[in-house]
């Protein structure tokens, strides 16, 4: 897969930016007294985190098979193997690249094209983002913040907006007035103009309403169980969340991957789980080792179900986007990287 300069460089200001909230939250913390609140860690709530986190991967997969299906009907099984991939990914690469794995895998693995497909992802991604965005305003709301996090969900919210607007944009290109005259100018670059096309086909999956439904119900079971990881995690540490709290912990953590960072958000996660609960007196020992917890569910779930996948795709002779030559379409088609850039989304 071609990475472009532009991705090189977000990656390393990624990792930069993981190594200062890393260490930003470490020497906030006495690690000795987190151990031992993690060697205290009631199971059966641990179980009930990890419960939690294997539904949201699932609802998250259910979703993007909604937006897909307009376009090629993909059993869920297999969705759910791309997005696992998608997620290993993440979590070995920086800057949310295993987006871009997941694209390619499924385009190559259904034999569609990967600049449609990165369509549904981009549809995807905004879904998610306005989800996100009225989870956290309504805990807000719920729970009177002031400050730096009501600020972070109104500068949200204006993103939102932006988003919506470029995605109608890039649904209706083509009858906008002067589209025409643009068309006719673009025609001296054939490759850009079929990439558009294709691009328009997968963004055109949100101008139908029971897809945008569904991709919304899904969303919603979605962050119920993300909201439900981080209150069993709280339990498994002796913290009592309420569930406005536990919904504004995620979705802040969420929030916080607008931000590049390294490989599995390492660092981000932690500091800005550990600042949200602080501000509702939490003691920061305790708020880090339930961070972690979360955390680390995720990242074994995700990368157990990524290794899974790989290896069922060889058993049935499938190419995996980690062993293809480094192509993003069949087809003639330009590098989609700054495509994907542009739609940049704080969710896992």
């Amino acid at each position: 897969m071609r990475i472009g300069s532009r991705a090189l460089v977000r990656s390393a200001l990624g990792i930069g930016i993981s190594l200062v909230a890393l260490w930003l939250v470490l020497r906030s913390v006495d690690l000795a007294a987190v151990g031992a609140v993690l060697a205290k860690a009631d199971p059966a709530w641990i179980a009930v985190l990890f419960a939690a986190v294997f539904i949201d991967v699932g609802m998250r997969a259910a979703r993007w098979r909604v937006l897909l299906t307009p376009i090629v009907a993909v059993p869920y099984r297999r969705v759910l193997g791309y997005t696992y991939l998608g997620y290993l990914a993440n979590n070995i690469l920086p800057a949310r690249l295993g987006e871009l794995v997941r694209v390619h895998a499924l385009g190559e693995g259904e034999g569609v094209s990967r600049t449609t497909v990165l369509g549904t992802v981009v549809v995807e991604r905004v879904v998610d983002t306005v989800m996100v965005v009225g989870i956290a305003a309504l805990a807000v709301v719920v729970l009177s913040v002031r400050g730096v996090m009501s600020s972070a969900v109104l500068l949200g919210g204006a993103f939102v907006a932006l988003l919506v607007i470029l995605l109608a944009v890039g649904i209706a290109a083509h009858r906008l007035p002067g589209a025409e005259r643009v068309s006719t100018f673009a025609e001296r670059w054939p490759r850009v103009v079929e990439m558009a096309r294709r691009l328009r086909d997968g963004l055109s999956v949100a101008a139908r309403p029971r897809v945008m439904a569904g991709a919304i119900a899904f969303s919603l079971l979605a962050w119920v169980a993300s909201i439900t990881a981080f209150l069993a995690g709280g339990q498994a540490v002796g913290i009592q969340l309420t569930v406005a709290q536990g919904a504004l912990i995620a979705s802040g953590v969420a929030l916080a991957t607008i931000v590049p960072a390294g490989p599995g958000y390492l660092g981000t996660f932690e500091l800005t789980a550990v600042g949200i609960a602080g501000g509702f007196g939490i003691d920061r020992d305790a708020a880090f080792a339930m961070a972690l917890l979360v955390h680390v569910a995720i990242l074994l779930v995700t990368t157990i179900g990524g290794l899974i996948e790989i290896v069922a795709a060889r058993r049935r002779g499938r190419p995996m986007a980690f062993d293809a030559e480094p192509v993003l379409d069949a087809e003639p088609d330009p590098d989609a990287a700054a495509v994907l850039d542009a739609a940049e989304d704080p969710t896992g």
